[in-house]
């Protein structure tokens, strides 16, 4: 998703968000006067849902969640703690919040040493046993904050002048990349990297206000590239080729299926994603599929409006809800050619009609599937 509760709703389940009704960050914002009503959304991750962490447990792996977790229906305080970590499948866990502004900025603010810190210590203690770590770095989300010296070598850096270039950011990047290599020093040391997978993912786009998003258009929170296109690094070694690169279109809920597929065990049922064993074991293309977004919210840090988009093959559709539910059919839509124009600039909904037709209909056809919750108009204003 193009904000973050879904996405790590997804990651855990292998099913989009808009089939858990977990469709923006928890709490979210309920605002008055809008042209449309957002739906009764599920503002917690329930626990009926089969996590990741209970799929590992099941075939006895020590389980670890260190981080931020953002899918009770509190951050914190007992309404937080029936859906916390340990509620679904976690041996181990510490769960953090993005920090308060007037934080102590040279005390770790976002905790990604504490994060890296501690999953090293996991790493040491479970060298006999089999375990999944869920490593939830807080960093690089508001609000932005790092020690002084570390903002201060950025800034003296060759290019922070640069609109996608912010020195503070690269400063929390730096820190979250020491506490990653941390990890991945441990690994060696135990002598268990060859035999652990590694995988680094974002749950959604950069901050766009705070950093240009070049080459993608807009950032965090909007369902252009620059909100759900995000990094993604696989590491196996001795089993995932050093240095390939993919350019196969993968999603949060591809994990859950492929570590399935690593366990030999069948995934839980109405799981959206699929393996990627084949993909990253052995280079092989992912069968042709769609990929959906549903958000039918508004976004007040991007200023999103509610609304949905397709991919399909390198086409891209993307649908706002206050148009096309109020009859403006030819405003409600955008078509991008992503291969051409990965910066989302040409809208080719009315050049190329009849494949905007073709993904109106595979768009539409998608959200009947998940049961995606709709929102509505608001029946207290004049349309």
């Amino acid at each position: 998703a193009a904000i973050c509760s879904p996405t790590r709703a997804a990651i855990m389940t292998g099913k989009y968000p808009a089939r858990l009704h977990l469709t923006d960050f928890i709490p979210g914002a309920d605002l008055k006067g809008t042209l449309v009503r957002q739906p009764d959304w599920q503002m917690f991750l329930p626990l009926e849902e089969v996590t990741i962490a209970e799929i590992f447990r099941g075939k006895g792996y020590r389980t670890a969640m260190f981080g931020k977790w953002h899918l009770s229906k509190t951050k914190f305080g007992p309404e937080s703690l029936p859906h916390y970590p340990d509620k679904q499948g976690f041996d181990d866990f510490f769960v953090i919040d993005k920090p308060e502004s007037t934080d102590n900025p040279e005390e770790d603010p976002h905790k990604s040493d504490s994060i890296g810190n501690t999953s090293v210590r996991f790493i040491h203690e479970n060298t006999k046993k089999p375990f999944f770590l869920y490593a939830s770095f807080s960093a690089i989300h508001n609000p932005l904050m790092d020690s002084a010296d570390s903002i201060t070598k950025w800034q003296n850096t060759p290019g922070a002048e640069l609109p996608e270039n912010n020195p503070v950011i690269a400063a929390m990047l730096s820190r979250m990349d020491n506490n990653i290599g941390k990890i991945l020093k441990a690994l060696d040391e135990t002598g268990l990297a060859e035999n652990t997978l590694v995988v680094f993912f974002s749950d959604n786009g950069g901050l766009e206000k705070e950093a240009a998003q070049t080459p993608l258009r807009s950032g965090k929170g909007w369902l252009y590239e620059g909100g759900i296109r995000v990094p993604l690094v696989v590491r196996w070694p001795g089993r995932i080729r050093e240095g390939q690169v993919s350019h196969e279109v993968v999603s949060s809920i591809d994990f859950l299926p492929t570590f399935c597929g690593i366990l030999g065990v069948k995934p839980p049922d109405q799981v959206d994603g699929i393996s990627l064993l084949p993909l990253l074991l052995r280079d092989e293309p992912l069968p042709q599929r769609d990929v959906g977004w549903h958000y039918p919210h508004y976004h007040t840090g991007s200023g999103m409006p509610p609304g949905g988009a397709l991919r399909s093959g390198n086409w891209k559709l993307i649908e706002y809800y206050e148009k096309s539910m109020a009859g403006d059919s030819v405003n409600a839509f955008e078509l991008f050619d992503l291969k051409a124009d990965m910066g989302e600039q040409q809208n080719l909904f009315t050049t190329h009609p009849e494949k905007a037709g073709e993904l109106m209909a595979r768009m539409h056809a998608w959200r009947e599937q998940v049961g995606a919750q709709m929102p509505v108009l608001n029946p207290d204003l004049k349309q």
